[in-house]
C-alpha cells in the first residue's frame, strides 16, 4: 500500500509541477505578466523533470501513465482555475483514461 501511495503521491507533484510551470510561463509569455512569472515557471519545470526521477517504474512505463494522469490533471486544472465546465464526454473521456492507467500500471503481468 506504501508503494501505491509513493507512486500516485510522486505523479500528482509531477502534474502539478508540469501544469503549474507552464501555467506561470504561459502567464509572462501570453498575459504580459513579470518576467519572474517565467523565471520562476521554468525552475518549477526543472522539478518536474526531477520528481518523474523518483518513480520507482521504468522510464517508458512511468511515462506512459504520467500522460493519462497529465490528462486527467489538465482537465482538473483547467476547470478550477480557468472555469472551464467539464461536460458528461469529458468525464467519461477521463473514466476511460483512468482505467487504463490502472490497468497499465497495477495489473500483474508475468
Amino acid at each position: 500500500m506504501i508503494s501505491f501511495i509513493k507512486i500516485v503521491v510522486f505523479f500528482i507533484l509531477a502534474g502539478l509541477c508540469e501544469i503549474g510551470g507552464g501555467y506561470l510561463v504561459w502567464l509572462w509569455l501570453k498575459e504580459e505578466k513579470s518576467i519572474w512569472y517565467g523565471i520562476f515557471g521554468a525552475i518549477i519545470l526543472a522539478l518536474y523533470g526531477y520528481v518523474m526521477t523518483l518513480q520507482t517504474v521504468s522510464f517508458g512505463k512511468a511515462y506512459v501513465v504520467y500522460g493519462g494522469i497529465f490528462i486527467v490533471m489538465a482537465l482538473i486544472w483547467a476547470w478550477k482555475i480557468d472555469n472551464f465546465k467539464p461536460d458528461k464526454y469529458d468525464l467519461i473521456g477521463i473514466s476511460i483514461i483512468i482505467a487504463g492507467i490502472a490497468i497499465i500500471l497495477f495489473i500483474p503481468r508475468k
